[in-house]
């Protein structure tokens, strides 16, 4: 019961930090915020995570891992051969329009400004960049080994990046799906 207990509290902690960092920015997400969010005392916080750092880690792994699963969740729906490339386009567009976008976006301004940070999140985003590369290349059914495949799967993450940010400020939904519509007739002759 005990460690039950444990795993329970450090998935409030990793979800309230989401929250927080989302909703509030890395400066703003301190354990005594995160923990009253999770409703633990600050010295339960620490006990499971000794420093924000250490938090941020397991939260940023807690987005990526639900991101993924999210990807793979509605990759069941698509359909098969060419007609799959526009709605993996869409859904990987999509994708960094989200809240979860929003908080790993902080961290990455923040980490820019503070190398304590950098250093624990850089290494974290190139994992987690890595994945998400193998799970596009895996939903388009590309073959890495032709050349400018790996280029234009990287591309596609980039290119959601950025269309993710041009979304901050206002909703660019409808230039999203155009650009979204081109970019699949590019992929299909990429990949």
């Amino acid at each position: 019961m005990g460690q039950e207990r444990g795993r329970t509290t450090r998935r409030r902690l990793i979800g309230a930090a989401v929250d927080c960092l989302a909703e509030r920015g890395w400066h703003a997400a301190t354990m005594l915020e995160i923990a009253e969010r999770a409703g633990v005392s600050r010295g339960a916080a620490q006990h499971h995570f000794p420093t924000r750092e250490a938090l941020v880690v397991a939260a940023v792994e807690q987005l990526a891992e639900e991101q993924i699963a999210e990807l793979r969740r509605r990759s069941a729906e698509l359909p098969t051969g060419r007609a799959r490339t526009l709605p993996v386009a869409e859904m990987v567009l999509d994708l960094y329009t989200d809240v979860k976008f929003r908080a790993a976006l902080d961290l990455w301004v923040a980490a820019s400004h503070d190398p304590a940070l950098a250093a624990v999140l850089a290494p974290l985003q190139a994992r987690v960049g890595k994945e998400a590369h193998r799970v596009v290349v895996e939903l388009l059914g590309a073959d890495e080994s032709r050349p400018g495949v790996r280029e234009a799967v990287q591309a596609t993450l980039d290119l959601a990046r950025g269309l993710g940010l041009a979304n901050l400020l206002t909703d660019d939904g409808r230039r999203r799906a155009q650009i979204a519509r081109q970019w699949a007739r590019m992929l299909e002759t990429a990949v």
